[in-house]
Formats: structure tokens, sequence, C-alpha cells
């Protein structure tokens, strides 16, 4: 990395997106002009950087990309449109806006991402603008879903300590409201707000991000414990609740965690963020705040990859970063109180919050909300929505928490669960319902093989295993993506597989149950055969050897499958 670098993200040596950024006069570019051209469903490169702040990737439908070049038509172009929900949390009348848009504009069903937030895929460019209209007329919103720019902050679901959710969740609002780009690009090209005829001439617009954002994507999350759902230590910045007596009395911080790489690049791995500190619950909008903009001033601005805000940290030390943050506050951060994670997962069925009302989570096979010919589960929620007064909480895991059921409502909703067949996973093995995995394709572009589509197959093959050496309800938490790009957080699962080619995976194991330590890559390159051998063996294993309450991914480490990885620097060591 250039010492210019050490300096400001001005005169540092600059990447082309950091030049795209700069003459985009605060996101707008050309994007109105280019959203208006009637010969092409694409976009042109540069405005499709600039619409990832607005919430949106331009993709191509990768199973008809052969068949339309032989046709000697343009690639199938549409736009994923990702909405944003702070802390997972909607309304009845904001899902069924959701089911509607999905219909009427997308590919007929909704994905439930691993940030809490909801995925439209299959939307077409003239269909852009009156889906996000319909979208923001709801009070939800797509800017800053994606982007250079802070993404949807996670909250933990929790469904029993009702009051602690409602207050923890709060502060996850009231941070990602602060941290939301000012820039009006959006409403003038969405919504038809009031043009502002030469930005560069009036106030700055983004006062936390100024005129060329972030150097890469930054990513928040709040965990209470013992739950650590939002995979708190994969976050560039996380808040752990610290509750005593009953109450919030504020959080621990941790700085510098991250999941992307790139194959056969050692320069990028995935890290765990490091506890560096305790601040009262008033205290976290300003350490957002001024966390965001140590990144924004010394974050690499000259290589993308190397741009996240784990190796700003760990280019030049945690002692730095700690140091620089007390000198913006003012002040210094308490000493770290004790707490305690126990999983990473969801707790499924219903549950009675000690609010009084009742809650039920859903289990949601890899996110995807749509109806199947024996599993109308997109018409059973739509009916639910129709009569539900509390809220839905989107979570970490890709499931559903059908949320503050009141008694009076409960019976109705229980007879519409039953009459849809939806499912709590109570019949699915423990395995599956501690699984995730990404969109990878037909839609994403990065995707270098199957995911979403092909893990529900591979745990068909892995269950009996499983069953056979009396493990089908021992939770072990197993994710797989088409990249490494690590959307679906699979460096901290005990079992991982990341795309390398079609039908290729590089298998990891050994990451931590409660989502704290990173796991290891075991065999690379390999094909379906070859990875249920593998576990065939380590299973049978660890079903025999184990000790008393041992988890699968301490148990590999035990056993001298892979090496402990707790610093990310020594991940592909």
């Amino acid at each position: 990395m250039s010492d210019n670098n050490l300096v400001s993200p001005n005169s540092a040596p600059h990447s082309d997106v950091e030049d795209i950024k700069r003459r985009s006069n605060y996101l707008r570019g050309s994007l109105e002009e280019t959203l208006q051209d009637p010969i092409t469903g694409s976009i042109p490169e540069d405005d499709n950087r600039l619409m990832k702040f607005h919430g949106s990737y331009m993709q191509d439908d990768r199973d008809l990309r052969n068949e339309r070049q032989k046709q000697k038509l343009e690639p199938a172009y549409q736009f994923m449109l990702r909405v944003r929900a702070a802390g997972g949390v909607v309304t009845p009348e904001q899902w069924l806006m959701m089911d509607r848009v999905a219909q009427k504009y997308g590919n007929g069903t909704i994905r439930l991402t691993t940030r809490q937030s909801f995925q439209l895929h299959g939307v077409l460019k003239w269909n852009l603008k009156d889906t996000i209209r319909e979208v923001n007329e709801s009070l939800l919103s797509t800017l800053a879903a994606c982007g250079d720019v802070n993404r949807n902050v996670m909250c933990n679901p929790n469904p029993y300590q009702s009051e602690i959710h409602g207050e923890v969740y709060e502060w996850a609002r009231k941070i990602s409201d602060h941290l939301d780009p000012r820039t009006r690009a959006y409403h003038e090209i969405w919504l038809d707000g009031e043009k502002v005829l030469d930005s560069r001439n009036n106030e700055e617009q983004e006062p936390i991000y100024g005129p060329v954002y972030l150097p890469r994507k930054f990513k928040i999350g709040v965990a209470v414990p013992p739950s650590n759902d939002v995979d708190v230590f994969s976050q560039d910045l996380g808040f752990i609740a610290v509750i005593e007596g009953g109450q919030l009395k504020g959080f621990n911080v941790t700085v510098g965690g991250g999941m992307g790489m790139t194959h056969g690049d050692p320069l990028t791995y995935p890290q765990v963020g490091k506890v560096i500190g305790f601040c009262t619950p008033e205290q976290t909008i300003e350490v957002a705040e001024k966390t965001v903009m140590i990144q924004r001033d010394y974050g690499d601005r000259a290589v993308r990859k190397h741009a996240r805000f784990k190796y700003t940290i760990d280019d030049r030390g945690i002692d730095w970063f700690v140091n620089e943050l007390s000198s913006r506050l003012g002040y210094k951060l308490e000493e770290a109180r004790p707490f305690q994670f126990d999983h990473n997962g969801d707790r499924y069925g219903w549950v009675k919050g000690s609010n009084g009302k009742w809650h039920f989570t859903l289990f949601i096979q890899n996110g995807r909300i749509k109806d199947e010919p024996d599993y109308p589960l997109m018409t059973g929620l739509r009916e639910i929505a129709g009569i539900h007064t509390g809220d839905f909480r989107l979570t970490a895991n890709q499931n559903l928490v059908i949320a503050n059921i009141t008694s009076h409502k409960k019976k109705k909703v229980m007879e519409l669960i039953q009459k849809f067949g939806l499912t709590d996973g109570a019949n699915d093995s423990a395995l599956r319902r501690n699984s995730m995995a990404c969109v990878a394709l037909p839609t994403c572009g990065l995707a270098m093989a199957e995911s979403e589509r092909y893990l529900p197959s591979l745990l068909d093959k892995i269950e009996p295993i499983l069953e056979e050496n009396g493990l089908r309800e021992e939770d072990i938490v197993i994710r797989m993506t088409g990249c490494p790009n690590g959307c679906a957080r699979p460096m901290l699962a005990e079992i991982a597989f990341i795309g390398k080619a079609p039908g290729k995976y590089n298998m990891y194991l050994g990451g931590g149950f409660s989502g704290n330590r990173l796991n290891k890559l075991y065999k690379e390159n390999i094909g379906e055969t070859e990875i249920v051998d593998s576990l065939r063996a380590i299973i049978a294993h660890y079903a025999k050897d184990r000790h008393e309450g041992e988890h699968f991914g301490d148990f590999v480490i035990r056993a001298g499958y892979v090496q402990e990885v707790l610093d990310g620097r020594q991940f592909h060591s």
C-alpha cells in the first residue's frame, strides 16, 4: 500500500471506481438518462457502479446466456433490487407490499438475505422506477442497500426478552438512520423529487461520507447474548449488548471483521472482529459515525480488494485505531464487560415473549419465499399478513419470525400455519435448520458454482450419514456460497463450501459454533463424491470420539483435521 494512503482519500492514488464516484455529482451520474434509453435493457458499467448505491445490481440470467447468444440477442438483462429494513423488522403492510411488487415487477419470489434485507430478482429496467416508488411509499427504502456506504444495520430479532429487543432495535434503527447518505439524488431519480441544479455550488451533501463516499462497503451488526445470530464478529463494526439486571447497560464494541476474499490471492482473507471496549447506549451513534469516518479517511482507495475496514486495522494495528477513535470522540471507551455467546442459529417454533405476546419462527430454506406445488409458502404468508397485527422479523439466518402475535390472534395464525403447512423445520435435520446458502447461479454475475439451488440436494446426501451415526438432531452449522465474497458468511461455519468452478468447491472445516472463529481449508476443488466421502468418514469419527457437549467445529480441530484459526492473517497459512 502506498504511503500516500496514510494521508487522505483525496490525495491518495485511487481506482477507477473512485473516479466514477467523484464525477457522479453525489451519485447522480447519467442514471436518469440511462434509464430512459429504450434501445437496451442494460445500463453502462459506470452507471451500474452508481446503481449499487441506490440499491440495485444489473444482472443477467446465466441459464439463458448461450441460447440468447445463438439467437444474436443481448443477454436477458434484469436487476436485483435490495430493500433495507433496519434490524429486519417490517409491518404486515410492508410485507404485503413486498409480495405485491415481487409478483408485479419481479420473478414472483422474495429472497430473505443474510443481512435481514429483502431481495427482488428479475426486475426489468423499465420497471425499476415504479418498483422503487412503491417500496418508498410503504416507508421502506433501497437507498444504501448496496454500494460504498454503511449497509443495512443488523439486529438480533430476539423473541424472548421483548423489552430488551425493542430497546436494542431502536438503537440499531437510529444508527442506520444516522448513517444514511444525505444526497438528494435518490429522491430526484426515483421519486420525482425537486432537482438540485448544481449541487457542487450548494452546501456539502454528505457530512459523514464526503463526495467520494467510503472506499468499500461497511457493515454493522448488533448482537444480544447469548445469541450471536447476527455473526457480530463478521461485521466491520459490531455492538454486543450488555444486559445486567434485566436492563440494557450499553454495548461492547468490536471492529475489523469481514468475510470476503479472492481465490488464489493470499493478501485477501476473512477476518473476525476484535473487542475494543464498552460504550453506553447514548454513545453508540457517535462511535459508529467516527468509526465510519476513520475508514473514510484511511481506507485504501487504490486497490479495492484491499479497501475493507479489516485491512485498514490490520495494516496499522488495533492500538492505532483505538487511539484515533478516542481522539475523534474526545474520550476513551470503557473497559469491555463480560459476555457469553452460546450459538448463532435461530430458535424455531412458538415462543412467548416477556411482553405476553407470541412469536412463531419459520424455517425458510435458503431464504427463498415462493410457492411450490406442495408448499404454498408465499400464499400462506400473504394470508397471515392480511390478519396479523404485530410485525415480521427477518433473521440473519434467512428465516422469518411472525412476531408480536396477540393471544386473540394466535388461534387464527395457527390455523393459517396449519392450513398452508408452514414449517418450523421440526421435521428437518438439525444440519438443514443450521444451513445457509447465497443466491449464486443463475443471477449472480460473480458465482463460480451453484449454491442456493444445490445445497438442499447435497444435504439430502449428508443427512443419511448423520442418521446412521445418531446425529440427526446434532446442531452443526453448514454454509455454501458460489464464490469467495462471503455473502452467507461461510468462513465462520463448522462446515463450508465455497464455489471454485461449476460443480467444484473448496471445503472448509472448523468454524466456531457461536461464530467466534474462522474455519480452515480442508480440501480444494472437489466435487460431490469426494465431499460426501470425506464427510462420511469425519462424521463417523465425530460420533465415535467426541467429548460430551463438543461441537463439530471444535472436534475437527482437536482431531487434527484442520488447525484453529482465530485471526484471518493465518487463514491461508
